[in-house]
């Protein structure tokens, strides 16, 4: 019967939805809210189900349940009676549709037990762990540090993991001596309850300890498009410094943020990309301990197709699907008015009325459920032109094709029948009725033109429509493109004419394969030749341009096409699929498939490479291959001499006699294996210190040389006169210097003036142990120098700079250079500055003079140079003292008449000492706004005039010029009048 629904009917679709709601018993208002409101004409009845069964509030009404329009109320919650799952029915004569689920939860916070906690003794430096033992709730954690609410606030040190709740502090010192207590908050119902304290008592002990990591994230599942946190912490003195890392990419997602001091790694609005797996390493001095773990990412069901309202015919096939998208695959089922309706995709051969109603289609998997509504009325009615009638006039062309269409509104499909003025028309093998219900003609002629009726009729009724039909002349291309052959920057016309009725116009339109040419847009390099012609212009041809282009003249009737296919000579185009399908430590094999060679065949391949320390996205290089030249039939080559345990892209591209080519994609981002290093720290020296300290340095080595993980050195060492080498070995690959302490290296009375050691350094990963550096003599002295420096000497440089140098420092009884690590250069001004804030520069014992910096010009320096070395500083040497650049003093006088002004100076006076400079020549500058003279250089005079400007202020300067550069000026600021 809904064949006689009203058309301006339809069935509910819902505007709001119930929503998850959590109760507590502490909620003011002792009922629960659950709303739900749909839109439907005729207006829509309610009805809930709980768990599936339906609520019967009309039948069976309780104090509990009410119905408040859609939404429905639950009065005095009991848990037992109203926990559960609950949607919302709603129902017009068009159909039923199901809201989606809510739940109802009780909310509680269960108490901490009772029982007193056992006090935590440990020793500093070591680890500690607190453990929570937290109520089995959806929780977030904090401790409580001696009182509430003196929350304690993690750092690298302490970490309060929000997976167990334990507190971990990864060396104790003496200031967390204390009671703590665990804190749990549950946010959804806005209350926290707190653990008994724990005492926490250090014991004095500072002893260093590797790193141990003891909080480790699991395999973890993360939902697309949201957050996820991963926890590591480590225990160890001093304390670790933990390292997070993707692994078989150079770096951390973009969305991802390291807090807690390394300990928490987040990760916002996950992508699919982001699944892989992650290593936390945690580093100390004395060891180095990772995991590794994966993240997995899923998804909620997503709609890739949904459901739309249809009206179909009476006994015509139908087919309605959803496709949605999801991790996992989500699965697909039907609700018909409420009821279980099938799976899959639902199929109709011949629609009756039974069929009309509400269909939801529902997706869910793990993550989620989500429910499209749509509704499918079947209707019946009596053929109609009043909505889609046939065309009044018709045109056609002549012996071309004509299709007149026939699309009445009708259910079921009527029965088609055409007619010619009064003739009635069958099929032949010129004219057919299509299916649906066009007339079709082929071969049209002028006999063909009249009036065509178009009959429909079913068992509802019958209907008609006409229309005239005119035939002109076909469009036919007379001059049509040809195949052109150009060379890049070559300008290239396309011929394209056509004959038409002169009773139409006619339009030209071009495309490259197949894409239509915009000639407004794209008119750097397209033009149409002459307005309404067909001729097409391509200025500065390039090779994007190469294709088939096609000329389409276009009438209202009919169209007609001509080809023409266009070469260009030029640079081979990229190479594609570049791959590599074998990875080894110092080599890759790497496969392309060859690019188009633009019509001149390719001389050959380059591969460039693109590593991890690239400074910008353009740093390719070209790699060495094997074999080394690679001719033009090549597709694959090794690609040599990499660095083993490095990130690596590459890249290919082709040459031809016209150039090289463009460079293709570049391939995927692989990492080469590790291997054993092989280079050798550098720089490997040392000195003696006090109190049997031997400290040994060297320069660390570039990070592309440590060929694996656990990267480290090992440092060995032995007395000159002993046997046995002293090994230590370092796991922080950043360190550059080691102190061993033993009382027995001090120099002793058989030494002469220092005790000489020999030191190496050699380096080592997970593969293995590298070659040792070349070995080095290292001395203790015995004490500070004892002598200091002599003929201590400067002169400036600049106005602002000086130059210092002086004698070694010998010792007196042989004559011989004293053993010292370097000199010490102090210097300050005389009358403004003290000894304690002077400034100090350090330099090597090769060095015997040093660049003075940051000076202020016309001021005295004292100068003081000292030797040193481990066991400490020498005697000063005597102070020198240094006037640097001075200026001149200055005189003016203005002519009675205000048109000239006299300028003197008193010259810098020659200091036959040594100790200070003397000007080559004075530089002279008088300057205005819009008005400089000079400058003027001067040697023997101290004299000048100048014409004055009658307004306005100026100035005038007077500086020497000596060897290093300028010195400081000397101004005089006037007014013209």
């Amino acid at each position: 019967l809904k064949k006689n629904y009203d058309a301006t009917g339809y069935g509910p679709v819902f505007e709001e939805e119930p929503l998850d709601i959590v109760y507590t018993k502490e909620s003011p208002d002792k009922r629960i809210s659950m709303n739900c409101r749909a839109r439907g004409n005729p207006a829509p009845t309610y009805r809930w189900r709980r768990d599936n069964w339906e609520i019967k509030l009309l039948e069976l009404p309780t104090d509990h349940y009410s119905l408040v329009g859609g939404n429905l109320i639950i009065n005095n919650p009991d848990e037992k009676k109203h926990a559960g799952t609950y949607v919302c029915v709603a129902k017009n004569i068009y159909g039923t549709v199901i809201s989606k689920e809510a739940k109802v939860k009780f909310g509680f916070l269960e108490e901490f037990p009772d029982e007193e906690r056992d006090p935590v003794t440990v020793k500093q430096g070591q680890g500690a762990v607190l453990i929570c033992d937290p109520p089995k709730h959806e929780v977030t954690f904090q401790w409580i540090f001696n009182e509430f609410p003196r929350f304690l606030h993690p750092d690298k040190r302490r970490f309060v993991s929000q997976s167990t709740g334990n507190l971990y502090i990864s060396k104790v010192e003496e200031s967390d001596a204390g009671n703590y207590s665990c804190y749990v908050f549950n946010p959804q119902i806005g209350k926290g309850v707190y653990s008994k304290f724990i005492s926490l008592i250090p014991i004095e002990e500072c002893k260093k300890y590797k790193s141990d990591l003891v909080v480790k994230f699991p395999d973890t599942t993360a939902m697309l498009n949201y957050n996820v946190t991963l926890e590591c912490f480590a225990l160890g003195n001093p304390a670790p410094h933990i390292v997070w890392r993707k692994i078989g990419a150079t770096d951390l997602p973009a969305s991802a943020e390291v807090s807690m001091g390394g300990a928490l790694l987040h990760l916002y609005n996950v992508q699919y990309e982001d699944a892989s797996g992650y290593e936390c390493e945690a580093i100390n001095q004395k060891w180095q301990d990772w995991h590794q773990a994966w993240l997995y990412v899923e998804a909620a069901p997503e709609w890739a197709v949904t459901i739309n309202n249809t009206q179909k015919d009476v006994g015509s096939e139908h087919t309605m699907s959803c496709v949605a998208n999801g991790k996992p695959t989500p699965y697909i089922r039907w609700l018909k008015d409420g009821f279980s309706y099938g799976k899959g995709e639902l199929k109709f051969s011949s629609l009756t009325f039974d069929d009309s109603g509400m269909y939801q289609c529902i997706a869910e998997n793990y993550w989620g459920i989500i429910y499209a509504s749509a509704e499918l009325r079947v209707i019946a009615c009596a053929p109609t032109f009043e909505f889609n009638p046939v065309k009044k006039y018709l045109l056609g062309a002549n012996n071309g094709r004509v299709v007149i269409e026939c699309k009445p509104r009708a259910a079921p499909r009527p029965k088609f029948t055409w007619t010619k003025g009064k003739e009635v028309l069958f099929n032949n093998s010129r004219i057919s009725i299509m299916f649906d219900g066009s007339l079709e003609i082929l071969n049209a002629t002028r006999n063909d033109e009249g009036l065509y009726t178009c009959f429909a009729e079913n068992d509802k009724g019958k209907a008609n429509s006409s229309g005239i039909l005119t035939i002109t002349e076909a469009t036919q291309i007379t001059v049509a493109p040809e195949d052109t052959v150009a060379m890049v920057g070559d300008e290239v016309r396309l011929q394209c004419q056509a004959s038409y009725d002169p009773s139409l116009d006619v339009t030209f339109i071009w495309s490259l394969d197949f894409r239509v040419i915009d000639l407004y847009l794209e008119w750097k390099h397209y033009q149409r030749v002459m307005e309404n012609s067909g001729e097409l212009k391509i200025m500065n041809v390039q090779i994007a341009h190469e294709g088939r282009y096609t000329c389409t003249a276009q009438t209202v009737v009919d169209n007609v096409t001509a080809s023409a296919d266009l070469k260009v000579k030029g640079r081979p185009g990229p190479p594609g699929g570049v791959r590599v399908e074998e990875i080894r430590d110092t080599s890759v094999k790497l496969v392309w498939n060859r690019g188009a060679d633009h019509g001149n065949p390719v001389l050959g391949y380059t591969i460039q490479t693109r590593d991890f320390y690239a400074l910008t996205k353009d740093d390719w290089r070209v790699a060495s291959t094997s074999p080394t030249a690679l001719n033009g039939m090549a597709v694959m080559a090794d690609v040599v001499d990499l660095y083993p345990w490095m990130q690596y892209e590459f890249r290919v591209y082709a040459t031809n006699e016209f150039g090289d080519g463009e460079a293709s994609v570049p391939s995927i981002k692989i990492k080469t294996w590790d291997a054993v290093p092989v280079v050798a720290p550098t720089n490997v020296g040392g000195y003696g210190g006090k109190d049997g300290e031997l400290v040994v340095t060297w320069t660390v080595g570039l990070s592309r040389f440590f060929y694996g993980k656990k990267f480290g050195y090992v440092v060995a060492f032995k007395p000159h006169d002993g046997s046995d080498w002293w090994y230590e070995t370092i796991s922080d690959p950043e360190t550059r210097r080691y102190v061993h302490r033993d009382s027995s290296f001090g120099v002793t009375s058989d030494d002469f003036q220092v005790r000489e050691f020999q030191v190496k350094v050699k380096t080592f990963n997970i593969k293995g142990d590298g070659p040792y550096s070349l070995t080095t003599t290292v001395y203790y002295p015995r004490d500070v120098p004892s002598e200091s420096p002599t003929d201590v000497y400067a002169r400036p440089v600049s106005s602002h700079e000086a130059l210092v140098w002086w004698l070694p420092v010998m010792d007196t009884g042989t004559g011989l250079q004293q053993y010292i690590d370097g000199y010490q250069v102090k210097y300050w001004r005389k009358y403004d500055d003290t000894e304690p804030g002077a400034n100090r520069i350090f330099v090597p014992a090769t060095a015997n003079q040093t660049r003075l910096e940051n000076m202020r010009p016309d001021s005295h320096y004292l100068i003081e140079v000292r030797a040193y070395n481990g066991a400490g500083v020498g005697p000063p040497s005597e102070h020198f003292i240094h006037l640097l650049f001075v200026a001149p003093r200055m005189w003016r006088y203005i002519s009675w008449t205000g048109k000239w002004l006299y300028v003197w100076w008193d010259h810098i006076p020659y200091n036959w000492f040594g100790n200070e400079s003397f000007p080559l020549y004075y530089k002279v500058m008088f300057r205005k706004t819009g008005y400089i003279t000079g400058p003027i250089y001067m040697t023997g005079w101290h004299f000048m005039d100048f014409p004055m400007p009658q307004v306005g202020d100026y100035e005038l300067e007077v500086r020497g010029r000596y060897e290093g550069g300028d010195g400081p000026i000397r101004k005089i600021r006037l007014q013209g009048e």
